[in-house]
């Protein structure tokens, strides 16, 4: 069965983007046709400053808003990043597989770094190789697919390209995996900035959308978006990025085309408000669902733990692989002490090799 891995980033208050972009077509596709593997990947969030009570607090909240919004721990893995030890392990490898340039190169370092010096603070060297632990948390779940935005693509290159030179220099030990684009994803754009994604850690957030906003401030979001020179509603992203944002969210939330919708409406208040309308209307069994759940709190920590005992199932296996592959000595077996003194456990050419390394 074809598997996937996706995760999603515990650094603000997940948005209207983040569900009509990945996590509805988490819910909706992926996890009925594929073998899913999802994933709060809280390490990534330490990449820049941050405050560990919030990474603490926002990590529940995201993998909480997950099981919300229908991920289905029946048909899923979900977990949170920094319980499974694999990931860390297999990272340190695969930056002793990478090049300085490569990292670099990646167009998020090459975005946030200037953006962190202007601050006056340092740059952290895990915002520089942080790439190579997404790759890790893909290739440990030997991922055939990840579906992603246009964004995130760049990532998945190197996870190829780092995969294949493991593979080559070392033996044959990772699947290589592509990147996909979600089925049902939508992309959405800031409502102050018709331009920019709509992300989870802006300064301000106006223009954004999140999951747990009120109704009120859902409407009052919306109604004060930005339109458009001239009056007249037409689905153009190039030329009308305000209003052609507000088609396509609406699309999304309701079904349809955003250049059809766009014939209905004579007006940008009418659309605002049935734009309005829809997104309350998407939004409310997810709050009503996460309200539930935060008030059942062992359920959600037995989910993660379940999770993570079958993340680490799933993925131990490949990367006591990779330690084997790249030279590294295995630990000695467990002894056992009885009768007329010790006793190795599984003797032979073999008795190094953990059972569980095999592959």
């Amino acid at each position: 069965m074809t598997r996937i891995f996706s995760g999603v980033k515990p650094t603000g208050h997940l948005t209207l983007g983040n569900h009509l972009g990945a996590i509805r077509g988490w819910a909706e596709v992926d996890q009925h046709r594929a073998d899913s593997v999802f994933c709060v990947v809280d390490l990534h969030a330490l990449t820049v400053d941050h405050d560990p009570a919030r990474v603490r607090r926002l990590s529940r909240q995201a993998a909480t808003l997950l099981l919300a919004s229908g991920i289905d721990p029946e048909r899923s893995v979900l977990f949170v990043q920094s319980h499974v030890d694999e990931h860390a392990r297999l990272s340190y490898l695969l930056e002793c597989v990478a090049s300085d340039g490569e990292m670099r190169r990646m167009i998020q370092y090459k975005e946030k770094a200037p953006v962190e010096q202007a601050r006056g603070g340092s740059v952290r060297l895990s915002l520089l190789t942080y790439p190579v632990l997404m790759a890790a948390d893909i290739l440990a779940y030997g991922a055939d697919e990840v579906p992603v935005g246009e964004d995130q693509t760049q990532h998945v290159e190197l996870t190829r390209d780092l995969a294949v030179r493991f593979n080559q220099r070392y033996g044959q030990t990772f699947t290589v995996p592509r990147a996909t684009r979600p089925e049902v994803a939508a992309r959405v754009m800031d409502l102050q900035d018709p331009t920019s994604k709509m992300g989870k850690s802006h300064e301000s957030g106006a223009g954004i959308v999140y999951l747990l906003d009120e109704p009120d401030a859902v409407r009052k979001k919306i109604m004060r978006a930005v339109t458009d020179s001239g009056s007249e509603v037409v689905y153009d992203r190039e030329n009308r990025p305000g209003v052609s944002n507000l088609l396509e969210i609406l699309a999304a939330s309701e079904g349809g085309d955003p250049e059809d919708l766009s014939g209905a409406y004579e007006s940008y208040g009418a659309l605002k408000k049935d734009t309005a309308d829809a997104v309350v209307e998407l939004l409310r069994p997810v709050r009503e669902r996460h309200r539930e759940l935060v008030r059942d709190s062992s359920y959600v920590e037995e989910v993660l733990r379940a999770g993570a005992e079958r993340a680490r199932e799933m993925s131990r296996p490949t990367v006591d692989a990779a330690y084997r592959a790249i030279g590294l000595l295995p630990p000695a077996p467990a002894v056992t002490i009885g009768g007329g003194g010790a006793a190795a456990v599984g003797g032979g050419a073999d008795a190094a090799v953990p059972v569980n390394a095999a592959r």
